[in-house]
C-alpha cells in the first residue's frame, strides 16, 4: 500500500485536459475529457500539438490530482490519455485510479514505448520517425494510420501484418493534406474493405 501511494504521488506533466468529443478513430463522436500529456521525442513534422514535446514546459499533477479533474466533469464515462507521446510515462497508478472509479480508459500512442497501464482501448498511430514496437501493435484494438502521400499505404499493410485478428484497421487523412489524399484513400479502401476512414471530425465540427 505504501509503495501504490508513492506512485500516486508521483507526478504527471499535463499540457491540458478537457471534456469533449472524440474526433477520430472507431470512437468517433463519444463524449469523452481526454487528458494530453506532456513531453515527445517521435518529432513528427506534421503534429498539431508540438507544444506538447517538451514535457518540463507543462504543470506537473499528482495522479489523484489528475482524476480529481475528471471527477468534475460528472458526465464524463471515457477517458482519453494522449500527448505527446503518452506512453513514455508509467500510466499504471493512473489507469488504476481512473478504472478503480470505472472510466473506460483509452490511449493513443505511437507505439514507440512499451505501454505501462491498463487500457480498455489501445490506439495506435504508428509514425515514421520512430518506429513502433511489434510488441504494442500486437496489442493495438485500433491501428490507425495517417495518410500523408501514396507510399503510406504500403507503410500501412506492413504495420499490418504484426496486428492481432481482432484490431480494426483504420486510414486517416493528413489534415494539411485531405483534399489530395483522401480520394487515394477512398480509393484503397475500397479495393482492400479490411480498412476503414477514419476523419477528424472534430476539426470539420470546429470542436477544440
Amino acid at each position: 500500500m505504501k509503495e501504490q501511494q508513492a506512485t500516486y504521488k508521483k507526478k504527471l506533466p499535463v499540457m491540458e485536459h478537457f471534456y469533449t468529443i472524440q474526433g477520430e478513430g472507431e470512437h468517433t463522436g463519444v463524449a469523452a475529457y481526454f487528458i494530453r500529456l506532456g513531453g515527445c521525442d517521435v518529432g513528427c513534422v506534421w503534429c498539431d500539438v508540438k507544444d506538447s514535446w517538451d514535457a518540463d514546459a507543462h504543470p506537473h499533477f499528482t495522479v489523484e490530482e489528475i482524476v480529481d479533474f475528471v471527477d468534475a466533469k460528472e458526465q464524463a464515462k471515457t477517458v482519453v490519455i494522449t500527448g505527446g507521446e503518452p506512453a513514455m510515462h508509467n500510466l499504471s497508478a493512473l489507469t488504476s485510479l481512473l478504472r478503480e472509479k470505472d472510466y473506460a480508459v483509452h490511449i493513443e500512442t505511437s507505439g514507440a514505448y512499451n505501454l505501462h497501464g491498463h487500457f480498455d482501448w489501445i490506439t495506435v498511430s504508428p509514425k515514421k520517425f520512430k518506429a513502433p514496437l511489434q510488441s504494442v501493435l500486437k496489442q493495438a484494438h485500433e491501428l490507425k494510420v495517417v495518410v500523408y502521400n501514396k507510399s503510406d499505404f504500403t507503410w500501412a499493410e506492413e504495420h499490418a501484418e504484426h496486428i492481432n485478428k481482432n484490431c480494426k484497421l483504420l486510414l486517416q487523412p493528413e489534415w494539411s493534406k485531405r483534399e489530395k489524399v483522401s480520394p487515394l484513400i477512398v480509393d484503397y479502401v475500397r479495393a482492400h474493405p479490411q480498412w476503414k476512414i477514419s476523419l477528424q471530425t472534430h476539426k470539420y465540427l470546429g470542436v477544440d
